[in-house]
Parts: structure tokens; C-alpha cells; sequence
């Protein structure tokens, strides 16, 4: 009975310890406050956006080799669809951090937008080099072959590397789904 009662007690710690660790971390995030000179990125207003991005703006005027400013720039003109501003700042992140897998696939997605798949093709394929794991650049370089250049044996091998990779994900259920649809359209046209 001892021992039945100390793995009790033990559990009840652990999860008295584990429900004052997030109590403590939700509490803190609420408190925290932005580095000097740089404000959060997320969702918000439209107002909000505007103003993230020129106060983003005003820093990397202020300090054109600020990486971080840049990132957080580009990935604000991500969101609000400013494809073109993302694409430049996402060149100014890559002259201070070149090779970088997650910067280089962004702006491949904001080429793909701008209907420069070479490019958004190029910048996939470079993130691949650098990190052969980097899972976000295969979907998207998948959703290219796909969508955009209508080449789904393409999107078909790209995207089964991917599932070589991961399986299991909720990301990898997409994959699946989405090859599933290339494959059911190409039995229509095999069967017309």
C-alpha cells in the first residue's frame, strides 16, 4: 500500500507543479513587453497592422542591419497580402542572414502570389539545400507544381518526400488529402 500511496502523492505533485508552471507562464505573457524598438507581431485590427508596420518601418530606417525587424517587417506585409514589401524586406533579412530555410520559403510563397513561380520554385528548392528536412518548403513547392503550374506528377513526388519525412502530422493529413485530390482528378480524366 506504501508504494501505491507514494506514486499518488507523486502524481498529485507533478501536477500541482505543472498547473502553477502555465498559471505563472499565462500570467507573464500578459506582462511582458516588446524589446526597445520592436512591437509584436500577430493578428489585430487593420489599424493595428498599420501601425506595427510603421513603427517596424521607423526601426529599420534607424538600423538597416536590425534581422529582426526586418523578419517581423516582411512577415507583417505577409499577412496584410503586401506581397511585394514582403518580398523586398524579406531580401534585406536574407543579406543579413543568408540561407535562411524559414525567410527563403516565406518569400517564396510571396513570389508564388505575385505569380513568379521560377522564383518561388527557386527559393523553395535553396531552403531544401540548406535544411533537406525543411518540411514547409516541400508543401509549398507541391502547392506550385499543383496549383499554379499544373503539373501534378511533380506536386505527387515532391509531396511524397514530404510524407517520407512526416507522416502523422496534421500537416502530413493535408498532404495526404491533397494528393488524394490529384490523384481522383487524374482518374476522371484517365476514364473520360
Amino acid at each position: 500500500m506504501k508504494r501505491e500511496n507514494a506514486i499518488i502523492v507523486i502524481m498529485g505533485l507533478v501536477i500541482v507543479i505543472l498547473g502553477g508552471f502555465l498559471v505563472v507562464k499565462l500570467s507573464s505573457k500578459k506582462e511582458e513587453s516588446s524589446p526597445a524598438g520592436m512591437l509584436p507581431s500577430g493578428s489585430g485590427s487593420p489599424v493595428d497592422y498599420q501601425h506595427r508596420i510603421a513603427e517596424l518601418e521607423k526601426v529599420v530606417a534607424n538600423d538597416p542591419k536590425n534581422l529582426q525587424a526586418w523578419t517581423m517587417l516582411a512577415n507583417e506585409y505577409y499577412d496584410t497580402d503586401q506581397a511585394q514589401k514582403a518580398i523586398n524586406a524579406y531580401n534585406k533579412a536574407l543579406e543579413i542572414t543568408p540561407g535562411n530555410p524559414n525567410l527563403l520559403t516565406d518569400q517564396g510563397v510571396m513570389f508564388k502570389r505575385t505569380g513568379q513561380f521560377d522564383k518561388a520554385l527557386a527559393n523553395f528548392e535553396k531552403a531544401r539545400k540548406i535544411d533537406p528536412k525543411h518540411l514547409q518548403s516541400l508543401y509549398n513547392m507541391g502547392i506550385v507544381y499543383s496549383e499554379d503550374l499544373k503539373q501534378p506528377d511533380k506536386a505527387l513526388k515532391v509531396w511524397n518526400h514530404y510524407l517520407e519525412l512526416d507522416s502523422t502530422s496534421p500537416a502530413a493529413q493535408q498532404v495526404k488529402r491533397l494528393m488524394a485530390q490529384i490523384t481522383i482528378t487524374g482518374q476522371k480524366r484517365g476514364g473520360k
